[in-house]
Formats: structure tokens, C-alpha cells, sequence
């Protein structure tokens, strides 16, 4: 456990550097951006670690992993996010430990949110994920709704009881116009919040950048960046 231990502080170090680095480079304090530790396919213990180290952020996108490592790190000072493509029978699982839902992009989940964050009495947090590589279906390939739907969408949230609308995400697309653009798709982004904050201010949050790409979208303007793999090490292949 130590030599895991000594492994995880190293890395959180490197990614510490690499965030203050990139603030600084953007003429950013550090405060203004928060890292959100992706502890997907990783154990609880990994997430004890972590929050020994000062880690108060954690992600997953799987509700079957998350839902038994939240419970038995319940007793952790922890802001749980859930950045997966979710379906609407697993909200009442992930409505039970997540602070966050950073994958909201349908009208449908915001119904299945609000319905169960009002019967588990918990105001969950919402961020609008947006597909910069939605073509004629209005969705991307990894989720998200199109740029044009987030003003309807993000109205829904705002309304919806249990629910809170904290801003917007992204994942660097794969296709279309902003492949390997990466600091190109995180301003893009930005403009959108901008656009988003108009009609709700408090929506302020903006989530985008993993560990290839953190600088980009510090240099962007986001608010919270998304490493795991820095932090963790690289996940073994599944099957």
C-alpha cells in the first residue's frame, strides 16, 4: 500500500505541475481551475489513497463500478461526479451518491433526475454535455447534444425540481471539424458558456480537458479538468 501510495503522490505531483504550469502560462490563478480525479476501474482503496493526498473530486462513469466504491468510501470529504453516458434505469443508483451528473443531454434524463433527486431529497448538480461532433442526428458519438440544444435543454434543468444547473462539458471530439483541435473545441466551449451564462449566471462551471489535454483547455478558460490515467496509471485493456 505504500509503494501505491508513493505512486499516487508522485503523479498527483506531476499533474499538479502541469496545471499550475498551464495557469500560469494562461495568466490564470490556480485556484480557478479544480482537478476531478478519474478513479474509473480503479478500487476503493485507490480512492482512500486519494483522499489522503488532498484529493476532494472524483469521477466515474460506470454506475455498476461506482455505485459499491462510493458506499464504502462514504465516510471520505468527497464531490462524486459522474461523467458516463447514463440511462435512465440506472439515475436512481447514481441520484443516491453523485453531487454531479456531468452527462446530461437529453430531456429525458433531466425527467429521471428530477424525480429522483426529489424523492432521495438531494439537490444534484447538472452540467450540459455538448457534442462538438454532432452531425445531422443533433448527438455525438460518445453522447452530448448539439450546440443548438443547449438553451432548451439547460432551460429544463434550471426549471426541474432536485436539480441544480452548474454549466457545461465537453470530451475533444474524434471527428468532424474539431479533431485534433483540442484548444480549438475548448474555446468553443467557452463561447457557449458565455452564451449559457447570460440567461443563468450561476452556470458557471465549464468541464473539459483530460490528461492529454489539460493545457488546451486550462489555456481554453475551463473550470475543471478530468485526469485519470496521469494520476492512476494506464488502465488495464478489458476483455
Amino acid at each position: 500500500m505504500t509503494d501505491r501510495k508513493d505512486e499516487l503522490a508522485a503523479n498527483l505531483a506531476k499533474v499538479e505541475q502541469r496545471i499550475a504550469a498551464a495557469c500560469a502560462a494562461a495568466g490564470r490563478a490556480r485556484d480557478e481551475v479544480t482537478l476531478i480525479v478519474v478513479t474509473k476501474t480503479y478500487p476503493a482503496s485507490d480512492v482512500r489513497i486519494l483522499a489522503e493526498l488532498g484529493v476532494r473530486h472524483v469521477a466515474e462513469n460506470k454506475d455498476q463500478d461506482a455505485a459499491p466504491k462510493a458506499a464504502e468510501c462514504s465516510d471520505l470529504p468527497l464531490t462524486w461526479h459522474f461523467v458516463g453516458q447514463l440511462q435512465t434505469n440506472k439515475v436512481r443508483s447514481v441520484v443516491g451518491y453523485a453531487d454531479l451528473v456531468q452527462s446530461v443531454d437529453r430531456s429525458k434524463l433531466v425527467t429521471a433526475l428530477s424525480k429522483e433527486a426529489v424523492k432521495a431529497e438531494r439537490e444534484v448538480g447538472c452540467l450540459i454535455q455538448v457534442a462538438l461532433d454532432a452531425g445531422a442526428s443533433e448527438r455525438g458519438e460518445r453522447g452530448g447534444v448539439a450546440p443548438g440544444g443547449i438553451g432548451e435543454l439547460a432551460g429544463l434543468v434550471a426549471r426541474a425540481p432536485g436539480l441544480r444547473l452548474d454549466g457545461l462539458m465537453t470530451v475533444a471530439p474524434l471527428t468532424g471539424e474539431y479533431a485534433g483541435r483540442e484548444q480549438a473545441a475548448f474555446e468553443r466551449l467557452m463561447d457557449l458558456s458565455t452564451d449559457l451564462r447570460r440567461d443563468h449566471p450561476a452556470a458557471n462551471m465549464v468541464s473539459a480537458g483530460m490528461s492529454a489535454d489539460l493545457e488546451q483547455a486550462v489555456a481554453a478558460g475551463a473550470t475543471h479538468v478530468r485526469v485519470g490515467t496521469a494520476v492512476l496509471g494506464v488502465r488495464p485493456r478489458l476483455g
